[in-house]
């Protein structure tokens, strides 16, 4: 398993956490559910995966998930994706290595992030926890910076419309953040340079159809995003 730290941050982003000389922007590329899809990452070597436990048009069972998680590379962190799910079903997919990271996306509040992460801590599997937050106006990032959530996700709405958002909204976040919401090969360089997020979160962007994933996308979104930051 990878572990993608606050370390690694893209250059220019606001941590207190000194940042080594390899500057980079990790990359997700999430909504996988085919077999295909896993073929077409473990060649593009994205940091992260994600698989949609909530209702979607990318939805997939614990049982299409492991099959998935079976085939993927050991070096690509496979990440849950969950909508106010419960606490015993999300540590069941990690006791039984489905998933090694865990995105909340629905209304989970403050003290069930608490609790997960106890719960998580107790499995002896460390899996960071990242809470997506909808941006719609100035401030509703800075609410979750002081969260025990080990990253954010700064999305539009929802999430999963594959619409952007008013990137002048996030204003200064200093806990390390995933950015997501519209994010397409076009746009991305772009995204990455003027908002230094610790790591880029793209699913429509790559797709030739609803939940359909295309290989030539994933592979020039990634290609698109390096162009971002210095190469060793």
């Amino acid at each position: 398993m990878t572990q993608h730290l606050p370390l690694t941050t893209c250059d220019g982003i606001h941590t207190n956490v000194s940042k080594p000389d390899a500057i980079s922007c990790a990359i997700k590329i999430c909504g996988l559910s085919r077999l295909c899809d896993i073929n077409a990452v473990n060649d593009a070597k994205p940091d992260y995966v994600g698989f949609v436990f909530a209702e979607s048009r990318r939805k997939v069972t614990p049982q299409q998930a492991q099959e998935l998680r079976s085939a993927l590379r050991k070096d690509i962190t496979a990440v849950g994706v969950f909508v106010n799910e419960t606490i015993e079903n999300i540590l069941q997919l990690l006791r039984d290595d489905i998933i090694e990271a865990i995105q909340l996306h629905g209304a989970e509040d403050e003290q069930f992030i608490k609790t997960l992460k106890a719960a998580i801590i107790a499995t002896g599997k460390p899996a960071p926890i990242i809470k997506a937050v909808s941006v719609q106006k100035e401030g509703d990032a800075q609410k979750w910076q002081s969260s025990t959530a080990d990253y954010l996700l700064l999305d539009h709405k929802s999430g999963g419309t594959g619409e952007s958002f008013d990137w002048n909204l996030i204003g200064t976040v200093t806990k390390p953040f995933f950015l997501a919401g519209g994010l397409t090969p076009q746009n991305v360089t772009t995204a990455i340079k003027t908002i230094t997020p610790y790591a880029v979160d793209t699913s429509s962007g790559v797709e030739i159809s609803s939940g359909i994933k295309c290989p030539s996308k994933i592979t020039h979104f990634i290609a698109e995003a390096k162009k971002a930051f210095p190469q060793k």
